[in-house]
């Protein structure tokens, strides 16, 4: 299979001593590209950091909605900096999170609204976060995108909504990752979402190390592990997995506008 991960937090602690060790087991697996995001200034410079140092690596950089309350003119300047970097592909990982509220809502929202400005500026594509808010997300990116249609796009990280919902994504232009839980023997409504969007909407991303798929749940996750979602997708979806593997390929490079 020739795999892409799409969302992959390389640029936390918990890699920092085998990181190359993931890598090779990556490559080994057929995953050619991997998506690193930021989570906050730190892990966004890491990002930028990790991408110029492996050739298959790419940086999204962006203030995640609970680190909200570390966000102001001087972090906006830094990561508008860091957008312009090589192989900065993304603003991300940027949302809003009302199941944590590790940060004001009102907050969260100016926070979220100034990164898809500077997304726009710049005419990068985003990596959304949503965690029990899936109406105000999406009211933000439909003005975001209706403000220009033909060049405003994105992703719904580790979509955990309904069927209906990830549809309503899609209509106004989003696309859909699809994670580790969709492996799950009752995850049920990923099941549904997962067969029953579009090929051409899904992403596959790992969300490493979180959200280990089945079979290695409770190990830390790794983008190798692409694998099995992919495996998985292509059982959900009556496909070959190779097929899955390269359409889901496909739709990064379109999204995320790296070389073929």
């Amino acid at each position: 299979m020739r795999l892409t991960d799409t969302h992959c937090h390389l640029n936390l602690n918990t890699f920092q001593d085998d990181l190359q060790s993931v890598l090779e087991r990556s490559r080994a697996a057929g995953v050619e590209r991997i998506l690193v995001p930021g989570i906050d200034l730190e892990t966004s410079r890491r990002a930028v950091e990790l991408a110029a140092a492996h050739p298959m690596i790419y940086a999204a950089v962006g203030v995640h909605p609970s680190e909200a309350s570390t966000f102001d003119d001087e972090a906006l300047s830094e990561l508008r900096r860091l957008a312009h970097m090589p192989r900065v592909v993304a603003v991300g990982e940027i949302g809003l999170d009302y199941y944590r509220d590790r940060a004001p809502r009102p907050l969260q929202r100016a926070v979220f609204a100034a990164q898809l400005e500077l997304a726009g500026e710049i005419g990068l594509p985003v990596v959304i976060h949503n965690r029990d808010a899936f109406e105000d997300v999406l009211a933000a990116l439909s003005d975001w995108i209706a403000a220009s249609p033909k060049n405003r796009r994105g992703v719904m990280h580790s979509f955990d909504g309904t069927l209906e919902e990830a549809a309503r994504a899609v209509d106004v232009g989003m696309f859909i990752g699809i994670s580790g839980p969709v492996t799950f023997k009752n995850a049920h409504e990923k099941h549904r979402v997962a067969a029953g969007l579009p090929t051409e909407v899904l992403l596959i991303e790992t969300d490493a190390p979180y959200l280990t798929p089945h079979p290695r749940r409770g190990e830390r996750n790794e983008p190798a592990f692409t694998a099995f979602i992919a495996r998985k997708l292509a059982e959900l979806r009556g496909s070959d997995e190779d097929d899955i593997a390269g359409v889901t390929a496909a739709n990064a490079a379109r999204l995320f506008n790296w070389e073929p």
